[in-house]
């Protein structure tokens, strides 16, 4: 009798220990389900654990790109001077994150990212899934096509029915299927392929950011910029925030707003063309 009540006893206690566990293990979720190991973007979460982590895609100059500095490979650019500074007014170390351009707001909502530093065009589309901080810079969006051919794209008219390349998930991809609806679009991670696949036949022109579309231009010899432009209704590049991030917003623009009476944007844009160079 007594090894029969020891053995329930032994049961009971294997169960209630079972129990615990499923208890201690669904206390580590919130109630919609979601690990709560997700990081916070508030103001007061970034300074308590004193870093901010910024998303980017380093593809870009001027915006951020790579550049081998005291031989060390850095990200540099206008948006990381403009991180560095954001940083510094909320007292907390910079980490930056590099990825490719369409995966930045899915890195932000899933909390891998507190902010999103990569010349984003504030769309109303985005609008819905993040906030945005002031506009910091403006530029149109060219066309580059390969040397020789820019004399013959004298208007929009001109790329009616061609595959035009552009950044996936850019506002450029937006403009080119708002613009050209007749045109054949294929986006790409990064401007880098872009150019290559334009340099190989495979587009027939390419849309970017006016800086960018410079840059490489200068780069290579056998690319060169049209005079075609669009303009973004939202044309302009911004931060990128999580929702409801009120408080962190307010201290962003705040740096911005300093940067801008400070002409320090316009220093920003000198310093990384040189970079580039």
């Amino acid at each position: 009798m007594k090894k029969f009540l020891l053995k329930k006893l032994i049961v009971f206690v294997a169960i209630s220990s079972i129990a615990f566990g499923i208890i201690g293990c669904s206390s580590n979720t919130n109630s919609s389900g979601k690990n709560s190991d997700v990081k916070s973007s508030s103001l007061s979460d970034i300074k308590s654990k004193g870093k901010i982590v910024v998303g980017t895609s380093a593809d870009y100059p001027p915006y951020e790109f790579h550049k081998e500095i005291d031989g060390k490979d850095q990200i540099v650019g206008i948006d990381v001077s403009i991180a560095k500074e954001v940083a510094k007014d909320l007292g907390v170390e910079l980490e930056i994150k590099d990825m490719d351009f369409d995966g930045l707001l899915v890195s932000l909502q899933a909390g891998k990212s507190d902010l999103v530093f990569a010349a984003m065009n504030p769309t109303d589309e985005r609008r819905e899934n993040a906030d945005f901080s002031d506009i910091y810079n403006k530029e149109k969006n060219i066309f580059i096509v390969r040397k020789g051919e820019a004399d013959s794209i004298k208007s929009m008219d001109d790329l009616k029915n061609k595959k035009i390349g552009v950044q996936k998930g850019s506002v450029q991809e937006g403009l080119v299927k708002d613009n050209l609806p007749s045109a054949e679009v294929k986006g790409l991670g990064k401007a880098t392929d872009l150019v290559l696949d334009l340099k190989n036949k495979k587009v027939y022109a390419i849309l970017l950011d006016s800086p960018v579309a410079k840059f490489n231009c200068d780069k290579n010899n056998d690319i060169e910029l049209t005079s075609v432009t669009i303009e973004a209704q939202e044309d302009g590049a911004a931060i990128a925030m999580r929702k409801g991030s009120t408080e962190l917003q307010t201290e962003i623009n705040k740096t911005i707003k300093r940067l801008k009476d400070e002409g320090k944007i316009d220093e920003f844009v000198v310093e990384a063309n040189k970079l580039m160079d």
